[in-house]
């Protein structure tokens, strides 16, 4: 069964997440990806305003290929989400509530997280021209110069996502190779 969410997020939806839930999310969402991240940071630290507001938002880490003629988007997959992890408590704390990715995340996300009460969804990688169909528009925000790394806003419709590390700091990542540990030890030692 899929819990249904739409953005922004707000904390009573945050809050209702547990990791292992499934769940189609709809309504805007930002596309970006290290390099964008990075000038997000470097504007912060002269001072200066974000290109967004943060407050309640979700962050894809994924970058788009090209659209075929007529299509909304190309593939669009997750990239990994361990090359943000040095950017993303900054954004926490300003207001982020949600990052789609794949790949375990650092400790010092993990309480970021839950000190912000922030949740991190997996994306399934692989499934890239499927996500593609959940995006309704995208728009180019900010760092037009960084092509398939810009900042994009995207509205999507029922984009398919697996909540990896809710805001109480529960890991997927690392509850479920737990369920299997003695049963894989049973075969190996046999």
């Amino acid at each position: 069964m899929y819990k249904r969410i739409t953005t922004p997020l707000r904390d009573e939806d945050i809050n209702i997440l547990s990791a292992g839930d499934r769940l189609l999310l709809s309504g805007v969402i930002y596309a970006a990806r290290d390099a964008a991240h990075k000038k997000m940071h470097e504007a912060l630290q002269k001072g200066q305003a974000l290109p967004i507001d943060i407050q309640q938002q979700v962050i894809y880490y994924a970058g788009p290929c090209p659209a075929k003629p007529g299509a909304v988007a190309g593939p669009f997959g997750p990239t990994t989400s361990g090359r943000m992890d040095k950017y993303a408590p900054e954004l926490i704390m300003l207001g982020l509530k949600g990052m789609i990715g794949k790949g375990d995340r650092t400790a010092e996300v993990v309480e970021a997280m839950k000190a912000g009460n922030a949740v991190y969804f997996a994306a399934i990688g692989g499934i890239g021209a499927y996500i593609a169909a959940t995006i309704k528009s995208q728009e180019v925000i900010a760092y037009e110069e960084l092509g398939a790394e810009a900042l994009i806003k995207l509205e999507v419709a029922d984009f398919p996502l697996i909540v990896a590390i809710d805001s109480r700091g529960n890991n997927l990542y690392h509850i479920e190779p737990q369920k299997y540990k003695d049963k894989f030890t049973q075969v190996v030692n046999k």
